[in-house]
């Protein structure tokens, strides 16, 4: 297990990251993974979130795929820059700089929850809880939630995605969702190539 220092949860530190351009996991480019999760399981067009949204690649990726998109954001440096993509994409998005976890988020319930590397964030068992009770409360009945997890596996790093275990991800997911897929691959090409994850695609029980 690395000794990486925790990564700041608060909305003046993560806007601090995108003013000072430190944000390596914001690549400009679609994530790999996402095509993938959407067709092996079935994921149509229709009410997405995502959680973390960055400067908005992903959100406008999926808009311009047909889906009604949510981005949410604790950084307002980010969503300014995701409402300047939007626009230069011709593409309809709702963004909005806002705390996913304590924040309203309008548009609810949706269909699809996306985050990359938002979950992960949380060190704490109970705030990894709570983070998955609050996806399984904006999420529609047997809708679905895609994260991208960072992973114990592989060599030890001290850069990078923070690390979990599958344990770490089932117990807070599996009490209030199905786990459909927890599969270990590596996080990206964009500068964590050494770097494992793991993709899961969970389905919001009840």
């Amino acid at each position: 297990m690395s000794n990486q220092p925790s990564r700041p949860t608060d909305s003046a530190s993560w806007d601090q990251r995108y003013v000072d351009g430190t944000h390596p996991w914001d690549t400009g480019r679609p994530d790999a993974h996402l095509p993938a999760v959407l067709e092996a399981h079935g994921v149509r067009p229709g009410s997405a979130l995502e959680i973390g949204c960055g400067t908005g690649t992903n959100a406008v990726w999926l808009a311009r795929r047909g889906f009604q998109v949510t981005g949410v954001d604790l950084s307002p440096t980010a969503i300014a820059r995701a409402k300047a993509r939007a626009a230069g994409a011709g593409a309809e998005v709702r963004l909005l700089a806002a705390d996913f976890l304590v924040d309203e988020v309008p548009g609810r319930p949706f269909a699809f929850v996306y985050d990359r590397g938002c979950f992960h964030v949380f060190r704490d068992v109970e705030e990894r809880a709570r983070f998955a009770s609050r996806v399984h409360g904006l999420l529609d009945p047997g809708g679905i939630w895609h994260s991208l997890i960072g992973s114990t596996d592989g060599p030890p790093r001290e850069v990078g995605p923070p690390r979990h275990s599958a344990l770490d991800v089932a117990s807070a997911v599996e009490p209030l969702f199905e786990i459909l897929e927890l599969r270990s691959t590596m996080f990206d090409d964009d500068g964590h190539s050494d770097a494992r994850a793991w993709v899961l695609v969970a389905r919001r029980r009840g």
